[in-house]
């Protein structure tokens, strides 16, 4: 059953929606979340993303990725215990990460999946403050875009 994850582009970027979507859908499975549980995914021009970067993070100036959490969920323990719920909002720039991944000389639509990747995890209270939690958290990343490189 496919998972309810609308996607908006309200960018002047074209991307492809379906692959970003995929990325997502990855992450979700992967973290033992049902297939019920609803994801948003906005995709924004740069201006626009630097707005939301101001008013919520107090930084300036534009970023790759925000994650919007609705109800907190956490992984699933296990896939017989799937958790389900409002995920919240994923908003990814695709300027700012094109630029981002031709400096990283990576390619801009592995970039893309990765943030959506990134985003997801947020959502679901991974972050990357510390060190530890860096290392467990982008470890999870690596381990999701090693799964979806084959089927995408």
């Amino acid at each position: 059953m496919p998972m309810p994850i609308e996607l908006v582009n309200e960018s002047s970027h074209s991307v492809d929606e379906q692959r970003i979507i995929a990325a997502a859908a990855a992450a979700m499975r992967q973290m033992n979340v049902h297939s019920d549980a609803d994801l948003s995914i906005a995709i924004v021009d740069d201006e626009s993303m630097a707005d939301l970067h101001e008013r919520w993070m107090d930084l300036s100036g534009p970023t790759d990725v925000m994650s919007f959490p609705m109800d907190e969920l956490r992984p699933g323990a296990s896939a017989s215990e799937l958790v389900t719920g409002m995920l919240g909002d994923v908003v990814i720039a695709p300027g700012f990460a094109r630029e981002q991944a031709r400096a990283a000389s990576r390619d801009p639509e592995v970039e893309l999946d990765l943030l959506a990747v990134h985003g997801v995890l947020h959502l679901l209270g991974f972050d990357h403050e510390e060190p530890e939690e860096h290392a467990e958290m982008f470890a999870l990343q690596d381990q999701i875009l090693a799964g979806l490189a084959g089927s995408l």
